[in-house]
Parts: C-alpha cells; sequence; structure tokens
C-alpha cells in the first residue's frame, strides 16, 4: 500500500511520503494548538511542518510543486503559520501586548522584503542567462563574463528566505511562555536585519562589472568564433530533456569527423544533459538568433530527430541536410513522410533503403545514402556462452509510442510472461531487464506493467540470493565493489562537482573541455563498467535503469536479447546472438516477418511467450542453431558491411555530401554574378 501511495503521489521514497504527511498534518494542528490555546504544542506542530519543509525542498520533491498548484505554495505556508502565531497570541490574551505589536509589525515587514528579494533574484537569473550557452568554445578570450554569485545566495532563494522568519516565531514563543518580551524582540529584530541583509547581499550582482554582457554582445563574440573555427559539418538538434540520448548516440561520431564538427542544441534542457565531449556545443533557444547566426561555413547539417525547429536550419540553401535519426529499425517512425524535406537520409543498410521504397512516402532512392552504424563499434561479436557460466538473457522491451498502437511494446500483454519463463528457466539462466528511458511516460498501463516486472525480477533475485545452488566469491564481489567505490570517486574528482557550478553564463565561459581529462573519464567509465559486472554474481537476476550500465555494455554480457520492433533489435543483430521479437499485436508469424526486417532471423514470440525455449536452445547448443546463417545474412542487409567500417563511410559520405554543397554554392554564385551582369548591360 505505501509502494502504491508513493507511486500516486510521485515522491521518490517512503521518507518523502511521511515528510508529506506530517507538513500536511502538521497546520490543522497548528490551529488546534493556537485555539486551544497551548504554546507547548503549537511550538512542536511549528517545529514539524519547518522541518518537513525543508526536508522535501532539499530532495526537490514533486509533491512541492504539486501544492504550489493547489494555492498551497511555499509562501502561503509561511504566512499561515505566522498568522496562527498571531492567533496564539491573541487567545492567550497578548493582543494588547508589545508582543503581539511586534509580532505583527515584524510579519509585515518581513513581507515586505519579500518583493525586493523575489525581483532582485529574478533579474540575476534573467540577466545571467545567456542568449547562446556553449561548451568548448572560447568566448572567455571575447568577452567578460563575470564570475556567479555564490550559490548559497540564489540556490533555493524564496526558502532560505523564507525560514528566516524561524527567529521571530522562536522568539515570541518563548516571550508567550515566559511572559518576558525580550526575547520576542531579539527575534524580531534578526529576522528583519538578517532579511534586509540578504536583500543588501544580493545588490552588487545588478550593476556594474557584475552584470554578464548583453545578448547582441554574446551573438557577435559567438560569430567571431565561428568565423575562426570555420566549422563544416553541424549536427542539429531539438527535444525535450528525456529525449537526450537521441543526440548523445551521436557525439562519439561527430568526434571522429575528418572535417571540423559543430553541435547546434535548441534547448537548455538537452544542453544540461548532454554527455561529455571535445566536439564544441552552441545551444541556440532563440529561433532568431540561430537563423541570424553567421554559419555560412557549414556544409553539411545532421539531424537526429524529426521536429518542428528543424525548419529554423533547414531554410538555409548554402549547406545540405541530412536525417541521420537516432536509429534504424522497421518502426513507422523511421520512414516519417516529413524525411523528404532533407537532401539525402542516411541509413545503415540496405534494409532502410528498401523500407522507404516500400512505404513510398516521397524519399527518393537516388538520396538514400548507406553509411552503417557507427555507434555499433563497440558491440562485441558473440562466440558462444563461456564454459561454467550461466546463459544470460536481456530483456529490452521499447516504451508504449504516442500512438496506442498495441503493437510497439510487449510489456503489457507479454513482459510478465516473458520474465516469468525467464526466471523459471531449466537449465537456468540469469535475467537483465532494462527498460526503454520513456517507458511509463504515455501509457499509466505500460508503467503499471514496468513497475509489475521490476518487482518479479527483484524477488527472483531476492530467492536466488538463498538459493544453495548458486554461489559466488564473495571476496571477489567485495574488491569489485570497491574498485566501483574508488572508479566513481575518481570521476567525480575529475568531472567536478556539477552542483557547485556556478550558472550558465559561468558554464558558457569556462566550458572548454580538458582534453586529458575526458580521455582518463573515458578510460574509467570502461574500468567501471568492467568492475560494475564482476560486482554481483554472474546467476543474478538485475534490473538496469538510467544511463550506466549503457545498452550496448548489456548487448556485450549477454547471449540472448528479448525485444520489440525497434532500433535496440537491428543493434543488436551485430553481435550475431540469438534474439527474439514478440509479435505483441498478434499479426502471424508470415505476416509480422513481412512487415518487418529485423525480425527474419528472430525468434517470434507471441504474448503467451511459449516460444522462448527456442530461443533458450539455441543459446546452449551453437551448434544446432538454426538461425545463425540467416542473423549473419541480415546482418550486412540491415547494417551494411563490415569493410570499410562505418566510420569510413560515415566520413566518405559527408566529404561526398559537402562537396555537392560546394558545387551548388559555386553554381549559384555564378548565376548571381551573370545576372547581375546582365542587368548592369541591359540598364
Amino acid at each position: 500500500m505505501i509502494t502504491r501511495a508513493i507511486r500516486v503521489a510521485r515522491v521518490g521514497s517512503a521518507a518523502e511520503l511521511a515528510a508529506a504527511a506530517l507538513m500536511i498534518l502538521g497546520f490543522p494542528v497548528l490551529m488546534l494548538a493556537a485555539l486551544v490555546p497551548s504554546v507547548p504544542a503549537f511550538a512542536a506542530a511549528a517545529a514539524v511542518t519547518y522541518l518537513a519543509d525543508h526536508y522535501l525542498h532539499r530532495k526537490s520533491s514533486y509533491l512541492i510543486n504539486r501544492l504550489s498548484k493547489v494555492r498551497a505554495g511555499l509562501s502561503i505556508r509561511f504566512l499561515i503559520r505566522q498568522l496562527l502565531l498571531i492567533l496564539l497570541l491573541a487567545r492567550l490574551d497578548l493582543a494588547d501586548g508589545l508582543v503581539f505589536y511586534g509580532a505583527v509589525a515584524c510579519f509585515i515587514a518581513f513581507y515586505g522584503l519579500q518583493a525586493p528579494h523575489g525581483a532582485l533574484v529574478t533579474l540575476i537569473r534573467n540577466r545571467r542567462r545567456m542568449p547562446v550557452a556553449t561548451r568548448n568554445v572560447d568566448l572567455a578570450a571575447r568577452i567578460r563574463i563575470p564570475d556567479a554569485p555564490p550559490r548559497r545566495l540564489l540556490n533555493r532563494s524564496a526558502e532560505k528566505m523564507l525560514h528566516l522568519d524561524l527567529l521571530a516565531v522562536v522568539g515570541v514563543l518563548v516571550s508567550a511562555a515566559t511572559d518576558e518580551t525580550l526575547a520576542a524582540f531579539i527575534g524580531i529584530g534578526a529576522t528583519i536585519a538578517l532579511g534586509t541583509l540578504y536583500v543588501l547581499a544580493l545588490v552588487p550582482y545588478v550593476r556594474g562589472s557584475k552584470i554578464p554582457p548583453n545578448a547582441d554582445t554574446v551573438l557577435a563574440a559567438v560569430d567571431d568564433w565561428l568565423a575562426g573555427y570555420r566549422p563544416e559539418t553541424a549536427l542539429y538538434f531539438s527535444g525535450s530533456k528525456d529525449s537526450a540520448y537521441q543526440v548523445n548516440m551521436w557525439l562519439e561520431t561527430m568526434e571522429q569527423l575528418d572535417s571540423k564538427p559543430l553541435i547546434i542544441l535548441r534547448e537548455r534542457a538537452i544542453l544540461n544533459n548532454l554527455a561529455p565531449t571535445t566536439v564544441p556545443v552552441i545551444c541556440v533557444p532563440g529561433g532568431v538568433h540561430l537563423m541570424n547566426m553567421d554559419l555560412s561555413n557549414v556544409r553539411v547539417a545532421l539531424y537526429a530527430a524529426n521536429v518542428g525547429k528543424n525548419i529554423h536550419l533547414l531554410r538555409v540553401p548554402t549547406m545540405k541536410h541530412v536525417f541521420i535519426g537516432h536509429g534504424d529499425s522497421d518502426k513507422l517512425a523511421s520512414v516519417n513522410p516529413f524525411s523528404k524535406v532533407y537532401d539525402e537520409v542516411w541509413t545503415a543498410g540496405r534494409a532502410g533503403r528498401d523500407r522507404y521504397a516500400i512505404a513510398d512516402v516521397g524519399v527518393r532512392d537516388d538520396d538514400i545514402v548507406e553509411v552503417g552504424r557507427p555507434q555499433l563499434a563497440p558491440i562485441q561479436t558473440w562466440q558462444g556462452v563461456p564454459d561454467g557460466r550461466m546463459p544470460t538473457v536481456l530483456y529490452a522491451p521499447t516504451w508504449e509510442g504516442w500512438d496506442g498502437n498495441p503493437g510497439n511494446t510487449s510489456l503489457v500483454l507479454a513482459g510478465e510472461n516473458i520474465v516469468k519463463k525467464l526466471i523459471k528457466a531449466d537449465p537456468p539462466v540469469r535475467v537483465l531487464y532494462k527498460p526503454h528511458p520513456f517507458t511509463g511516460t504515455v501509457s499509466k498501463e505500460a508503467g503499471a506493467a514496468h513497475a509489475r516486472i521490476t518487482a518479479l525480477v527483484e524477488k527472483a533475485a531476492a530467492e536466488r540470493a538463498t538459493d544453495a545452488r548458486f554461489t559466488a566469491d564473495a571476496a571477489a564481489q567485495a574488491q569489485a565493489k570497491a574498485e566501483l567505490t574508488r572508479i566513481e570517486a575518481r570521476i567525480a574528482q575529475l568531472a567536478g562537482n556539477g552542483g557547485d557550478k556556478g550558472d550558465e553564463a559561468e558554464a558558457t565561459r569556462d566550458g572548454l573541455v580538458d582534453v586529458a581529462k575526458h580521455e582518463e573519464i573515458a578510460r574509467l567509465r570502461a574500468e567501471w563498467n568492467d568492475a560494475y559486472w564482476r560486482s554481483f554474481g554472474f546467476h543474478e537476476h538485475r534490473v538496469i535503469s538510467g544511463a550506466e550500465p549503457r545498452l550496448y555494455d548489456c548487448f556485450n554480457v549477454s547471449d540472448a536479447m528479448v525485444s520489440d520492433i525497434s532500433s535496440v533489435v537491428s543493434d543488436f543483430i551485430a553481435s550475431g546472438k540469438p534474439y527474439a521479437v514478440t509479435d505483441s499485436a498478434e499479426l502471424g508469424v508470415e505476416e509480422f516477418k513481412r512487415q518487418n526486417t529485423a525480425v527474419r532471423a528472430a525468434t517470434i514470440l507471441s504474448n503467451s511467450a511459449a516460444e522462448l525455449g527456442e530461443l533458450l536452445s539455441a543459446v546452449r547448443d551453437l551448434a544446432g542453431d538454426p538461425l545463425a546463417e540467416d542473423r549473419k545474412e541480415l546482418k550486412q542487409y540491415l547494417l551494411g558491411p563490415d569493410e570499410p567500417t562505418s566510420i569510413e563511410q560515415f566520413n566518405t559520405a559527408v566529404a561526398d555530401l559537402a562537396r555537392k554543397a560546394d558545387t551548388r554554392n559555386v553554381g549559384q554564385e555564378s548565376r548571381s554574378a551573370a545576372a547581375a551582369a546582365e542587368a548592369t548591360t541591359t540598364a
């Protein structure tokens, strides 16, 4: 029941739920204590509400945001507590005393300080929000960007300001309990003095040298940097913070380009969730700013998603525009009719070309280029299950999608059946469950199924931990966990404490990557991944959520996979390992294979998952695997040849298209010059 309440309230833990309940119940208790009246009861209830409020803010609880939506926001809660304190004084027959009038005057004056405080905080934040935020772009040599205000001044500023009333409240309660006025006026004076000092501490950051340059100056500096750097290939991306993985998957490819790369983002949330990279990054939230930016040296623009804001760059005729997507699958999104706005569409292999031909959405075959999938380089080729090790099966379902199609994900109709059969398999296998990061964002049913599957896997893991048949090397696991701790500490040291980083302006100024640190972090992350898999038993079921370990790392430790129609299947085929795909829409095996190229070498599962035995047999008997040759053929069809490598194919495609852009631009200049000359002659 508690788990369900946590899910409904969307809080992170039972402690958050308890704090929220105590805070909400604390205010009726405050009112009763004021009416009785009882100073000790009021003081106890006030302490509970203060502490609970502070705890929820420190945890950035979702419930805090919801309270403000129902007119029970932070300032209202503090005001109600102060009004109830005044009521307490009145009920104690202190309405004619100096403490009563002092408290009233204090709280009025204190709220009078809220306006300049809030205005200053807002002004500082707005002025320090850059029109263009950057990483790996040297703006510090071109413009002066002052240090950010101390974090203690702006972080949770409203909460900090309001909590200064605690001194006055304590002083008034002490005076009410002892009939001594001194404590009240000491507390009142301290609250007003500290509130005033807080406001005064903010004033320097809205004047003089502490103000960042204006938008025109910043944009001119960015254009100056662009003129010097002369980027040739740009990766353009727009989306919500949850879609950051779609651009992150292309970062290593951009770093390996032969031409000068540039990443253009449109949302600050994406910039804040961007993985570390050595490529220059420009985040331009404003469409007008982007359209006025000097990108005349860019010859190839790459688009990882079909979104409305793409039009702001698509309008530039001097560059060639390419849709590269964020995965290669048989989903309808892979043949979006919007794709015909691009000069070219790049696919991994022949399958992508055929997919567009069958869909007939207006993308010409001449405009499709097969470039492989550079991201798949880390995926290891399967050599069979090592001797003495239990097979590992990865269940990596996709999410429910926007259209409610029952065939999108196996989670709702088949997920529990799949996991139950895997954890009960005989001989046993290990189960890794890694859901799509968007799971449950649209469908409550999918979210509920995910929760049930998570519970199934965790319960099975707990039961296996007590099963005498499965033993683990405790010393080796302890050593691996110690390595994880050491590596994580070193990565945190190298990356710095992001929470203490100034703000957007300061991050833009100091955003030049340290290449040596970047390379060391990459090496440490590889070591972390190795230690992670050694930190628990080879037999231990696992739910894997979050960014680490990455999906491809899960591929490499697995011997088979169960998934849905998505790019995950196409990527997994690069490993050559057996895989199964669920026909959640119940099209039937033949029709399912006809419609979905990537499943032609798969074990097809019904929603009952009765066919899982075929997959497990293929994993256990490499020589008797009936689909091994089919997978080899399908791999080349979907992902292209192994030679030349994908990154070589990608670089060749970039260079070829850049030449086309140059040819177009030279021709356009010649035509413009000829037209001008003809106009002059005619005149």
